[in-house]
Protein backbone atom coordinates (compact mmCIF):
# COMPACT_ATOMS: atom_id res chain seq x y z
CA UNK A 1 0.00 0.00 0.00
CA UNK A 2 0.83 3.65 -0.99
CA UNK A 3 -0.20 6.70 1.07
CA UNK A 4 1.38 10.37 0.47
CA UNK A 5 1.57 12.38 3.12
CA UNK A 6 1.98 16.21 4.23
CA UNK A 7 3.78 17.83 6.87
CA UNK A 8 2.33 21.00 7.77
CA UNK A 9 1.38 21.64 3.97
CA UNK A 10 5.06 21.89 3.72
CA UNK A 11 7.24 18.42 3.54
CA UNK A 12 5.94 15.29 1.29
CA UNK A 13 6.35 12.13 2.08
CA UNK A 14 5.00 8.85 0.84
CA UNK A 15 4.46 5.67 3.03
CA UNK A 16 4.58 2.08 1.81
CA UNK A 17 3.97 -1.23 4.05
CA UNK A 18 2.18 -1.96 7.01
CA UNK A 19 4.98 -3.89 9.05
CA UNK A 20 6.07 -2.95 12.16
CA UNK A 21 10.03 -2.37 11.50
CA UNK A 22 10.26 1.11 10.50
CA UNK A 23 12.56 2.25 7.97
CA UNK A 24 13.16 5.46 7.03
CA UNK A 25 14.51 6.24 3.43
CA UNK A 26 16.35 9.49 1.97
CA UNK A 27 17.16 9.81 -1.47
CA UNK A 28 19.95 12.22 -2.66
CA UNK A 29 20.94 14.70 -5.69
CA UNK A 30 19.29 15.26 -8.74
CA UNK A 31 16.56 13.20 -7.50
CA UNK A 32 13.46 13.01 -5.13
CA UNK A 33 12.13 9.94 -3.48
CA UNK A 34 10.87 8.05 -6.41
CA UNK A 35 14.42 6.79 -7.02
CA UNK A 36 13.75 3.87 -4.36
CA UNK A 37 10.62 2.77 -6.02
CA UNK A 38 12.37 -0.36 -7.40
CA UNK A 39 14.17 -1.07 -4.55
CA UNK A 40 10.98 -1.32 -2.86
CA UNK A 41 9.72 -4.02 -4.98
CA UNK A 42 12.04 -5.96 -3.81
CA UNK A 43 11.36 -5.41 -0.01
CA UNK A 44 8.60 -7.48 2.45
CA UNK A 45 6.29 -4.49 3.34
CA UNK A 46 4.30 -6.89 5.41
CA UNK A 47 7.53 -6.86 7.82
CA UNK A 48 8.51 -3.09 7.04
CA UNK A 49 6.75 -0.04 7.17
CA UNK A 50 9.05 2.50 4.97
CA UNK A 51 8.47 5.90 4.63
CA UNK A 52 9.87 7.91 1.59
CA UNK A 53 10.59 11.62 2.39
CA UNK A 54 10.91 14.32 -0.50
CA UNK A 55 13.66 17.10 0.24
CA UNK A 56 12.63 20.22 0.50
CA UNK A 57 12.62 21.67 -2.96
CA UNK A 58 11.92 18.40 -5.02
CA UNK A 59 9.09 16.11 -5.16
CA UNK A 60 5.70 16.11 -2.99
CA UNK A 61 8.05 19.06 -1.38
CA UNK A 62 8.93 20.89 -4.57
CA UNK A 63 6.47 24.06 -2.95
CA UNK A 64 9.20 24.47 -0.06
CA UNK A 65 11.83 26.90 -0.68
CA UNK A 66 15.35 27.17 1.09
CA UNK A 67 17.35 27.80 3.07
CA UNK A 68 19.51 24.26 1.52
CA UNK A 69 22.01 23.33 3.81
CA UNK A 70 22.34 19.83 5.99
CA UNK A 71 21.11 21.14 9.17
CA UNK A 72 17.55 22.41 7.38
CA UNK A 73 17.45 18.98 5.92
CA UNK A 74 17.87 17.59 8.74
CA UNK A 75 15.39 19.07 10.64
CA UNK A 76 12.93 18.54 7.75
CA UNK A 77 13.35 15.02 8.15
CA UNK A 78 13.43 14.49 11.86
CA UNK A 79 9.56 16.65 11.50
CA UNK A 80 8.75 13.58 9.09
CA UNK A 81 9.86 11.22 11.24
CA UNK A 82 8.27 12.39 14.26
CA UNK A 83 4.88 13.10 11.98
CA UNK A 84 4.93 9.48 10.14
CA UNK A 85 5.08 7.93 13.89
CA UNK A 86 8.48 6.05 13.62
CA UNK A 87 10.07 4.66 16.70
CA UNK A 88 13.76 4.27 16.72
CA UNK A 89 13.25 3.31 12.78
CA UNK A 90 16.27 1.77 10.13
CA UNK A 91 17.80 5.21 8.34
CA UNK A 92 18.95 4.61 5.21
CA UNK A 93 20.61 6.89 3.07
CA UNK A 94 22.00 7.42 -0.82
CA UNK A 95 24.25 9.44 -1.87
CA UNK A 96 24.26 12.58 -0.15
CA UNK A 97 21.10 11.22 1.54
CA UNK A 98 23.52 8.93 2.90
CA UNK A 99 25.88 12.23 3.43
CA UNK A 100 22.42 13.27 5.39
CA UNK A 101 21.63 10.40 7.11
CA UNK A 102 25.36 10.49 9.07
CA UNK A 103 24.47 13.70 9.84
CA UNK A 104 20.96 12.48 11.33
CA UNK A 105 21.91 9.91 13.22
CA UNK A 106 24.94 12.05 14.75
CA UNK A 107 22.39 14.55 15.81
CA UNK A 108 19.87 12.11 17.18
CA UNK A 109 22.19 8.83 18.61
CA UNK A 110 19.72 6.38 19.80
CA UNK A 111 16.93 7.23 17.75
CA UNK A 112 17.70 4.99 15.01
CA UNK A 113 17.74 0.76 15.94
CA UNK A 114 20.19 1.31 12.47
CA UNK A 115 22.31 2.72 9.75
CA UNK A 116 22.44 2.01 6.48
CA UNK A 117 24.90 4.03 3.72
CA UNK A 118 24.75 3.15 0.25
CA UNK A 119 27.19 5.21 -1.79
CA UNK A 120 26.81 8.03 0.78
CA UNK A 121 29.17 11.48 -0.09
CA UNK A 122 31.45 11.70 3.17
CA UNK A 123 30.62 14.09 5.76
CA UNK A 124 33.50 16.08 4.81
CA UNK A 125 32.10 16.71 1.62
CA UNK A 126 33.16 15.50 -1.52
CA UNK A 127 34.49 18.67 -3.80
CA UNK A 128 34.46 18.45 -7.83
CA UNK A 129 37.60 19.15 -10.20
CA UNK A 130 36.70 22.75 -11.84
CA UNK A 131 35.75 20.41 -15.30
CA UNK A 132 32.91 18.65 -13.31
CA UNK A 133 31.72 21.29 -11.16
CA UNK A 134 30.92 23.52 -14.40
CA UNK A 135 28.91 20.26 -15.85
CA UNK A 136 27.05 19.82 -12.50
CA UNK A 137 26.04 23.00 -11.46
CA UNK A 138 24.66 23.83 -14.80
CA UNK A 139 22.73 20.83 -15.06
CA UNK A 140 19.48 21.52 -13.85
CA UNK A 141 17.12 21.59 -16.85
CA UNK A 142 19.36 19.92 -19.55
CA UNK A 143 18.19 16.55 -20.34
CA UNK A 144 21.69 16.11 -21.95
CA UNK A 145 24.04 17.38 -19.17
CA UNK A 146 21.45 15.20 -16.20
CA UNK A 147 22.15 12.26 -18.95
CA UNK A 148 25.98 12.53 -18.75
CA UNK A 149 26.25 12.41 -15.38
CA UNK A 150 23.90 9.67 -14.98
CA UNK A 151 26.09 7.66 -17.64
CA UNK A 152 29.14 8.79 -15.85
CA UNK A 153 27.81 7.53 -12.37
CA UNK A 154 26.37 4.22 -13.57
CA UNK A 155 27.45 1.12 -15.33
CA UNK A 156 24.57 -1.20 -15.04
CA UNK A 157 21.87 1.09 -15.89
CA UNK A 158 18.76 -0.13 -18.09
CA UNK A 159 17.26 2.17 -20.82
CA UNK A 160 14.20 2.52 -19.08
CA UNK A 161 15.74 3.40 -15.71
CA UNK A 162 18.08 5.72 -17.33
CA UNK A 163 14.61 7.39 -18.43
CA UNK A 164 12.87 7.45 -15.51
CA UNK A 165 15.84 8.87 -13.70
CA UNK A 166 16.17 11.38 -16.35
CA UNK A 167 12.54 12.36 -15.89
CA UNK A 168 12.76 12.76 -12.28
CA UNK A 169 15.93 15.20 -12.71
CA UNK A 170 14.41 17.51 -15.31
CA UNK A 171 11.19 18.10 -12.94
CA UNK A 172 13.49 19.70 -10.15
CA UNK A 173 13.93 23.29 -10.83
CA UNK A 174 17.62 24.38 -12.27
CA UNK A 175 18.60 26.62 -8.70
CA UNK A 176 17.20 23.66 -6.63
CA UNK A 177 20.00 21.54 -8.69
CA UNK A 178 22.86 24.22 -8.14
CA UNK A 179 21.58 24.34 -3.94
CA UNK A 180 21.96 21.13 -3.16
CA UNK A 181 24.78 20.91 -5.06
CA UNK A 182 26.44 23.07 -2.63
CA UNK A 183 25.47 21.07 -0.02
CA UNK A 184 27.04 17.83 -0.46
CA UNK A 185 29.93 19.50 -1.73
CA UNK A 186 30.87 21.02 1.32
CA UNK A 187 29.76 18.64 4.31
CA UNK A 188 31.68 20.16 7.15
CA UNK A 189 30.87 17.62 10.02
CA UNK A 190 33.49 14.64 9.66
CA UNK A 191 34.19 15.46 13.69
CA UNK A 192 30.60 14.26 14.20
CA UNK A 193 30.56 11.11 13.46
CA UNK A 194 31.78 10.16 16.56
CA UNK A 195 28.36 10.73 17.79
CA UNK A 196 26.78 7.80 16.11
CA UNK A 197 25.71 4.70 18.12
CA UNK A 198 23.63 3.04 15.50
CA UNK A 199 24.70 -0.29 14.03
CA UNK A 200 26.01 0.90 10.59
CA UNK A 201 26.43 -1.27 7.15
CA UNK A 202 28.23 0.40 4.11
CA UNK A 203 27.15 -0.27 0.68
CA UNK A 204 30.14 0.40 -2.04
CA UNK A 205 29.58 -0.86 -5.41
CA UNK A 206 31.37 0.29 -8.73
CA UNK A 207 30.65 3.51 -7.80
CA UNK A 208 33.39 5.55 -10.16
CA UNK A 209 32.82 8.92 -7.88
CA UNK A 210 33.04 6.84 -4.56
CA UNK A 211 34.97 3.66 -4.55
CA UNK A 212 35.51 1.36 -1.42
CA UNK A 213 38.85 3.02 -0.80
CA UNK A 214 37.31 6.45 -0.33
CA UNK A 215 34.20 4.95 1.55
CA UNK A 216 36.13 3.22 3.81
CA UNK A 217 38.89 6.17 4.53
CA UNK A 218 36.23 8.67 4.85
CA UNK A 219 33.44 7.04 6.91
CA UNK A 220 33.42 3.41 7.82
CA UNK A 221 36.39 3.79 9.44
CA UNK A 222 35.26 6.73 11.28
CA UNK A 223 32.02 5.01 12.94
CA UNK A 224 32.44 2.91 15.82
CA UNK A 225 31.67 -0.42 15.15
CA UNK A 226 30.63 0.15 11.32
CA UNK A 227 31.40 -2.40 8.45
CA UNK A 228 31.26 -2.04 4.83
CA UNK A 229 29.57 -4.64 2.16
CA UNK A 230 30.40 -4.68 -1.14
CA UNK A 231 28.03 -5.22 -4.58
CA UNK A 232 29.95 -5.60 -7.66
CA UNK A 233 28.16 -5.02 -10.69
CA UNK A 234 26.85 -2.04 -10.27
CA UNK A 235 27.50 2.11 -10.52
CA UNK A 236 26.54 4.88 -7.94
CA UNK A 237 22.44 3.68 -8.36
CA UNK A 238 22.56 0.36 -6.73
CA UNK A 239 18.67 0.71 -5.55
CA UNK A 240 18.00 1.08 -9.37
CA UNK A 241 20.87 -0.75 -10.76
CA UNK A 242 20.71 -3.93 -8.89
CA UNK A 243 17.15 -3.51 -6.72
CA UNK A 244 16.37 -6.92 -5.76
CA UNK A 245 20.32 -7.70 -4.16
CA UNK A 246 20.79 -3.93 -2.93
CA UNK A 247 16.89 -5.39 -1.11
CA UNK A 248 18.59 -8.96 0.49
CA UNK A 249 21.29 -6.98 1.56
CA UNK A 250 19.07 -4.82 3.75
CA UNK A 251 16.99 -7.04 4.83
CA UNK A 252 20.11 -9.13 5.94
CA UNK A 253 21.38 -6.15 7.93
CA UNK A 254 17.64 -5.27 9.44
CA UNK A 255 17.88 -9.25 10.54
CA UNK A 256 20.74 -8.75 12.48
CA UNK A 257 19.04 -5.61 14.41
CA UNK A 258 17.65 -6.22 17.79
CA UNK A 259 13.59 -6.15 17.92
Amino acid sequence: MSESNVVENELGWVARGRGGRGVLLLHGWMTTGAVWDPLLQGLDLGALGCVVPDLRGVGLSAAVSGPHDLDTYAADVWRVARAAGLDRPILVGHSMGGQLAQRIAAEHPSAFSGLVLLNPVPASGLPLPPDALALFSSAGGDATKLGTILDMACTALTAADRARLLDVALSIAPETIRAMLGVWTAGGFTSRLADIRAPTLVVSTDDPFLPPDLLDATVTSRIEGARREHLPGCGHYPLVERAADTAVILERFVATLPT
